[in-house]
């Protein structure tokens, strides 16, 4: 099947394959619109914003991205606090897939709290969004790396 969209205000006929590689491509897209994750500083916290200028989920709402690294045999807490929003936290695998999703931590909030343990290294990606339509605003997260005692 083939399948047309505008890309760059010119029609396309491509291959239901390759239509994701040339949709993210930074020469049909333009560098201001280009997929760019926010690397994690080296303390792995931030304090940053949700707004309608970030990812669209498709839901209704937006999302922000972060890059943070890691290891075999880590075993990482993600937190995700907002007085602004009700948080989701995902954290997707190098691969592309979600390795888990938290919505509601266990402290009776609408905060969110993932413990994952790792079993391939690489480039994780750590998700940020609201839950529902609309939600922006001030968050802080921070990725920690559980120690052995």
């Amino acid at each position: 099947m083939v399948k047309s969209f505008m890309v760059n205000f010119r029609l396309v006929s491509i291959l239901p394959a390759t239509a994701l590689a040339i949709a993210m491509s930074a020469a049909s897209v333009g560098a201001q619109n280009m997929y760019n994750p926010i690397r994690l500083p080296s303390n792995n916290e931030i304090t940053d914003t949700l707004s309608e200028r970030d990812i669209p989920t498709g839901q209704g709402g937006f999302a922000r991205d972060y890059i943070v690294t890691l290891q075999p045999g880590d075993q990482v807490v993600i937190d995700l606090l907002s007085d602004s929003f009700d948080s989701i936290v995902t954290m997707i695998g190098p691969n592309g897939m979600t390795i888990a999703e938290n919505d509601d931590g266990p402290d009776g909030t609408t905060n969110s709290l993932l413990f994952s343990r790792i079993t391939e290294a690489g480039n994780y990606i750590v998700r940020v969004r609201a839950f529902g339509e609309g939600g922006v605003g001030e968050f802080n997260l921070k990725v920690t790396r559980l120690r052995p005692i």
